[in-house]
C-alpha cells in the first residue's frame, strides 16, 4: 500500500514537472515571437515565419532576418545559459547566495573585458575571448582560495563577494582613466546589452552551448545528490570532487561565453534558480527550469527596455531594477532561516 502510494505521488510529481516545463517553453515561445513581429515596423505572423524559413519578403528579410532574429536567439541562450550557470552553483553550494554574479566570477569576467577596452583598444571579438578567460582564471582562483581542508560553501560564497568587491574597484580605477570614447564602450558592456547581436555573436555561442548545455545536464543526477550534502553524496556513490570540479568547470565556461557575447546581464543567474525551485517543488532538477526561466527573464526585459518606456534602456538595466530588490529579500530570507534552494 505505501509502494502504491509513492509511486503515485512521484507520478503526480513528474506531470506536474512537465506541465511546468510545457508552460515556461511556451511562455518564451510567446514572447519569442512578439519580439520578432514587434518594432518600428510591425510584420505578421506569415512574414515572420517566412523570413524564418529562408524566404526573401521585402523589408522584413532585413529587419527580422537580420536585425531582430539574431538578438532574440541571443537573449534566449544567453538567459538559459545565465540561469543554467547560477543554479548550478546555487544547488552545488546549497546556498541562493552562491550565484556566479554575487561571488565574483561576473566581475572577473567584466575587469578583463574592461581592460581590454580601455587599456589594449582591442576589437570586440578580442575583448570576448579575454572576458572568457577572465571568468575562468577568477572561478579558478575563488576555488583554490576556498578550497583549505575541503571546499566549504559559506566560505566560498564570502571569498567570492570579497574578490568581487576587489575587482569592481579596479573595474572603477580602470574607468577613471578611461578616454571618452572608450569609457562609452566599457560602459556599454558592463551594463548587459544585446545591442550588439549579430549572427557573428551569436553562432560561436551557440556551438558553445550546443557542448556545455549537454555536459552539463549530464551531470543533473549527481548535481542533485550534492545537494544533500557531500558525505550523503558520497554514500550514494558520487565522486565529489571530481564531480564539482566538472560542475564548476562546466558552468563557469557557459557563463562565460554568456557574459562575453551580451556582458554581465545583471541578476539573471541570480534569480533564475530561486524562482524555478519555488515552480517546480522539492525533488526535481532545476538546470532546465531554470535555463527557460532566464531566458523568459532575459527576453522579456529586453522587450520591456526596448517598448515600455519613452527611452530604450538596455536589458540589463531591467533586470537589474528586477534583481536588486529579490536580492535585499533573499538576504534577509536566508539570514532568519538559513534558506537554501
Amino acid at each position: 500500500m505505501n509502494a502504491t502510494v509513492v509511486r503515485a505521488g512521484r507520478r503526480s510529481r513528474a506531470r506536474r514537472n512537465i506541465a511546468v516545463i510545457i508552460t515556461l517553453t511556451a511562455a518564451l515561445s510567446a514572447v519569442f515571437a512578439i519580439s520578432l513581429m514587434i518594432g518600428n515596423t510591425f510584420y505578421g505572423p506569415g512574414e515572420v515565419i517566412r523570413v524564418v524559413l529562408g524566404e526573401s519578403v521585402p523589408g522584413a528579410s532585413f529587419t527580422v532576418g537580420e536585425l531582430r532574429l539574431p538578438r532574440s536567439v541571443l537573449a534566449v541562450l544567453a538567459g538559459f545559459a545565465f540561469g543554467m550557470a547560477g543554479v548550478t552553483f546555487q544547488t552545488m553550494l546549497r546556498n541562493p547566495l552562491a550565484s556566479p554574479d554575487i561571488i565574483g566570477i561576473s566581475s572577473g569576467a567584466s575587469v578583463a573585458a574592461v581592460f581590454a577596452i580601455v587599456v589594449l583598444s582591442l576589437s570586440e571579438t578580442l575583448v570576448s575571448v579575454f572576458a572568457l578567460g577572465g571568468a575562468l582564471a577568477t572561478a579558478i582562483a575563488i576555488y583554490l582560495l576556498s578550497n583549505k581542508g575541503g571546499l566549504s560553501g559559506t566560505r566560498l560564497i564570502l571569498i567570492g563577494i570579497g574578490v568581487a568587491a576587489m575587482l569592481d574597484s579596479v573595474i572603477t580605477y580602470i574607468l577613471s582613466k578611461a578616454p571618452a570614447w572608450d569609457l562609452q564602450a566599457a560602459m556599454r558592456w558592463l551594463t548587459g546589452s544585446l545591442n550588439g547581436a549579430s549572427w557573428q555573436v551569436v553562432l560561436p555561442f551557440a556551438l558553445a552551448s550546443a557542448v556545455l548545455v549537454p555536459a552539463l545536464l549530464s551531470q543533473s543526477r549527481n548535481l542533485g545528490m550534492l545537494r544533500l550534502g557531500d558525505d550523503s553524496a558520497a554514500g550514494l556513490g558520487v565522486r565529489v570532487s571530481s564531480t564539482r570540479i566538472i560542475l564548476i568547470l562546466t558552468a563557469v565556461a557557459l557563463l562565460a561565453f554568456a557574459t562575453a557575447a551580451t556582458g554581465p546581464i545583471a541578476f539573471v543567474a541570480f534569480m533564475a534558480g530561486p524562482i524555478a525551485a519555488r515552480v517546480m517543488g522539492g525533488g526535481a532538477s532545476l538546470l532546465v527550469p531554470a535555463g527557460l526561466i532566464g531566458a523568459l527573464l532575459v527576453s522579456t526585459s529586453d522587450l520591456v527596455g526596448q517598448f515600455a518606456f519613452d527611452n530604450r534602456y538596455p536589458v540589463g538595466v531591467i533586470t537589474g531594477v528586477l534583481g536588486a530588490p529579490y536580492l535585499i529579500f533573499l538576504l534577509i530570507r536566508t539570514n532568519r532561516s538559513g534558506a537554501s534552494l
